[in-house]
């Protein structure tokens, strides 16, 4: 048994910020840091290193569609309590070897327990069914993955590994989660945030459209009439030459 603090977190991150722009595509989140130790590495296991990135949690309305006299209408729906808009985790090693189902269920790793908390009516059958159709949908949009053996660790003392962005991306606070692990148990947790936010023409628009949408209504209803008359203009141009 490791005595307390015996093995612990120093973690940097390549930027804690990251701006959405109008020809924003994605971004690489470089995660690296070192172990801090008292005493040398202890004999057994290696040492293993899990990485999560979380986005804002919203709770989600998932709802069910069943074919009725030849339509597809809503039956059942289930309030997902929480869900990450964005959750990515990355691992030195299978999932199921650098951490216990216990320890899972402790901290919340995996997708699954991420966003387990479900509110569901006691005539609902399948609920789970529910959260695993906004794992799929995510995980298909690029929002939900889990890299194994995607951390590099160097002497069980440095380690690094990248998260991939991508551009779909929710504003907001972003928290970043490192465990150290030996045998399948969490040894040390650390824990921070990264910033996304919009900014330039994107914020502008963004606060123009939430802070004044009548207007936002006026000058979009413009644009529209004044592309289509200058399309209009440039065709008529066209055929006259």
């Amino acid at each position: 048994m490791l005595p307390a603090h015996a093995e612990e977190v120093v973690l940097g991150l390549s930027q804690d910020k990251v701006a959405i722009t109008a020809n924003f595509d994605g971004s690489d989140i470089l995660v690296f840091g070192a172990v801090k130790r008292e005493e040398p590495i202890p004999d057994g296991p290696p040492l293993q290193v899990v990485v999560t990135i979380s986005g804002p949690s919203k709770p989600v309305m998932v709802r069910r569609k069943e074919r009725r006299f030849g339509i597809w209408i809503n039956t059942d729906s289930v309030l997902v309590d929480a869900a990450p808009s964005f959750y990515a985790v990355a691992t030195s090693g299978p999932f199921d070897k650098v951490l216990s189902n216990v320890e899972d269920l402790r901290h919340r790793v995996s997708i699954e327990r991420a966003i387990r908390s479900v509110g569901v009516a006691m005539n609902i059958e399948g609920a789970q069914d529910f959260t695993d159709a906004v794992v799929r949908i995510r995980e298909a949009n690029g929002l939900y993955r889990i890299v194994e053996n995607s951390v590099a660790v160097d002497q069980q003392t440095l380690f690094r590994t990248a998260i991939d962005m991508p551009a779909n991306l929710t504003e907001g606070m972003y928290s970043a989660r490192i465990f150290l692990t030996r045998d399948g148990r969490v040894l040390s947790r650390y824990e921070t945030t990264i910033d996304v936010h919009k900014v330039g023409l994107e914020r502008w628009l963004f606060n123009l459209a939430h802070e004044r949408p009548f207007i936002y209504g006026l000058m979009s209803l413009t644009i529209a009439i004044a592309a289509g008359w200058g399309a209009s203009t440039a065709f008529r141009l066209l055929r006259q030459g």
